[in-house]
Parts: structure tokens; sequence; C-alpha cells
């Protein structure tokens, strides 16, 4: 049984894992959990299938096809660095083909930080800003979609939030039944494979009937997004990534019929595709049941390994919290690295070897490439003081 029918912990990061069967009005199905020539299973890392065909295609083949849609959507799973690895090689791609053509639209971001975005997109808005504008919209994992973020930045593509505002989303719960008098997006309650499908990882209960409402609210407010791209006569020549989590665009039943229904459009899904957990991520698999759907998964499976950022091998032996563009140590642990250095509590982190600290995430990141045996030159503000410090990475005790 394959990966691609299974779900990870996290909901909606990915495409589904292992399944037993339930009925569903009649038996029928695409095989292979919508890859119906061939097990995904089968394919090799980094092999991209065709899947309505059953053939395998290089990069450039699937590059040369894609480029006639108007809206490109990606799944990913949102902590599988090789899933975003994928997108940022389709946007590179998309971008050198259609230079000044290009839109991203991100599910991390809410449409109501349409305007900050715009200025990042500019240049006008400081990194600083911009990461806790991230913070704010999605939370953490900042290191996960970097790589993207220096390229949509240095390459000025606009960036365009997908997801309701926090108004939005509570103007629903208080509603839930979208008219033109409260503003809220018009929402098909009623797919046939999207809802079985959906509870079916909800685990069928009438508790996560709310839970599901808000999954619709997200998917029709990301599809009305799309469509208000397509629909403004500035974007007539241009395209857009969507980036998004599997399950939002697996199926087509998410966000690419929602989006469809509203303006008709050229669209293809590209799939980052893991069949095998390593070990020691396994606890990230939950059982769902199967749900019969007669649907390919999407137009592309791209084979992927299943990789997170990694632990950090290096402990500086410090608590901190985030300050104005730096971090603030609040404690520093007895006979740590940091205590050996001279660290102290209430100073600021500024720089380490110098890379300025706008953040924790900042922190950890630049601590996740080091060894045990590096020494680094750490620049701290202690009162209205700069001072150097050195400090020896040693391993810690536990």
């Amino acid at each position: 049984m394959i990966l691609t029918t299974r779900f990870f912990v996290a909901l909606f990061l990915s495409l589904p894992l292992f399944t037993e069967s339930i009925a569903f009005g009649e038996e029928y199905a695409v095989p292979h959990s919508g890859s119906p020539y061939l097990p995904l299973d089968d394919l090799q890392n980094n092999e991209i299938l065709h899947l309505p065909t059953g053939l395998k295609v290089s990069f450039d083949q699937m590059q040369n096809v894609i480029s006639s849609s108007r809206v490109i959507y990606i799944g990913e799973t949102h902590d599988n660095t090789e899933a975003h690895r994928v997108q940022l090689e389709i946007i590179g791609d998309l971008t050198r083909r259609f230079p000044g053509k290009i839109s991203v639209g991100m599910e991390v971001f809410r449409r109501s930080a349409q305007q900050d975005l715009d200025r990042w997109s500019k240049g006008e808005l400081s990194l600083g800003h911009f990461k806790k504008l991230f913070r704010k919209n999605w939370g953490n994992g900042y290191p996960l979609y970097k790589p993207i973020f220096d390229f949509i930045n240095k390459n000025h593509i606009p960036l365009i939030g997908l997801k309701p505002s926090k108004k939005t989303e509570n103007l629903f719960r208080t509603n839930e039944q979208p008219s033109d008098q409260n503003n809220l997006p018009k929402i098909d309650f009623d797919d046939r494979y999207h809802r079985p499908f959906s509870m079916s990882v909800f685990g069928g209960h009438q508790a996560m009937e709310k839970p599901y409402r808000m999954l619709l609210l997200w998917e029709e407010t990301m599809a009305q997004t799309v469509a208000d791209f397509l629909m403004d006569p500035s974007n007539i020549n241009s395209k857009l990534v969507v980036l998004a989590g599997g399950f939002h665009v697996q199926y087509g039943f998410g966000i690419p019929k929602r989006a469809f229904r509203r303006v008709s459009h050229s669209y293809s899904i590209i799939l980052p595709t893991v069949t095998e957990l390593p070990p020691e991520l396994e606890d990230r698999e939950m059982n769902v049941k199967h749900v019969s759907i007669p649907l390919y998964s999407g137009d592309y499976a791209w084979k992927v390994q299943y990789e997170v950022l990694p632990d950090n091998k290096v402990k500086l032996g410090v608590i901190v919290e985030n300050s104005e563009n730096a971090v603030q140590i609040k404690s520093v642990a007895a006979n740590s690295n940091a205590e050996r250095a001279g660290l102290k509590n209430g100073d600021l982190l500024l720089a380490i070897n110098g890379i300025k600290l706008i953040d924790i995430e900042d922190l950890t990141d630049t601590l996740r490439k080091l060894e045990i045996g590096d020494q680094v030159r750490v620049i701290v503000k202690r009162g209205s003081e700069e001072i150097a410090a050195e400090v020896q990475f040693r391993k810690t005790k536990r």
C-alpha cells in the first residue's frame, strides 16, 4: 500500500496515507489513489509521472506543458523541505520563461496581509517586518520557505495572500451562511467527493462538521483570490503559481475546482509525492478510511523524499524571547556554552559570525549549521554597549 493514500498528522499538509475500505455509493475509483497506470511506489526519487497517461516525463517536458496554464497549483507538505525545493525549481523555471509575468499565491498568508506583501515585493518592507508578518499569518516555519521568499524578493515577483482574514473567519463562525450582505464567499457544501474524502480525515464524526465548514471557507476564499487575480485586467498576460497544502489541490476538488467555478481557465496540478516515510518520521502517519474517488489525483506526481529541517547539534544554553529586530536572553543555563562565553541575562543577541539575528528562528537556523567544536563570534548589546564574545561549542551534558 503506498503512502499516497495516507495523511500525515498535521492535516492538509500532504497527500493521503494508509487506508481501509468503506462503501461510498457505487464502488469505483482511479487505481493507485489517482495514478491509474503506475503505482507511485514504482517511481524513483525525483522522477515525474504524467498521471493521466502513466508516462514518465522530464522536468523540461512538464514545464513545456504547464506553461500553457494560467494557474499552476503545486501541493506541499508544509514541513517537507523537498516539497519546497520542487516548488522553487518550478517557479524559477517559469520566471525564466515568462519574465515579469509570474505571480505567486501562498496559503501561509492571509488576504488581509496584501498591502504589506505588496510593499515587500517592491522592496519597501524590511526583512524584520516581513518575518513578523509571516509569524502573524502562519506561525513558525520561516526557514522552510526562506529559499522561496529570497527568490521572490530578489526577482520582485508579486506575492499574494490566499487565505481568509481572521475577521472573515469570525464572521463565518457567526453566520455560516454566505450572502451578499455578509460578504462571505459563495461556498459549495455538497461536492460528492470532497466532503466524504475530507470527513474521512476528520474521522467522519458529526463533531467535526464545524472544522469541515471552516476548511470550506479556507478553500473557497483561496479560490476567490485566484479568481480575482484572473479577472484583473492587469494580469491578462500573467500566470499565478499557487503554493498550498497538497490536500487543498489534490484531486482538483479543493481550490482548483472552486476557482474554475468562478472563472473558467486552464490550470495544472503538480503533487510532490512521498511514498515512504523515514523511520524517525513514522509517528507523523495517521490512518484514514478509504473513499473511492474516480479522479486523477493531479496532472503530475513528482516523487520526493520526506526531509525536515535537522535538529540542532549544538546548544547555546539560553532561554530567549523575540525583541525588536533582535533576540533577548532571558536566562543563561549554568555550565552552558553561553555562560562560558560570558553571556548574561538581558543581553540582546545581534549577530553570529556576521549573520544578523532578527528573531529566534534566525538564531535556531544559524545554530543548525554548526557542529560540536565550532567556534563563533557573537555580537551582543548590553545596555548601550555592543560587546563581542567568542563561543566555543562543546557537547552539553543532559
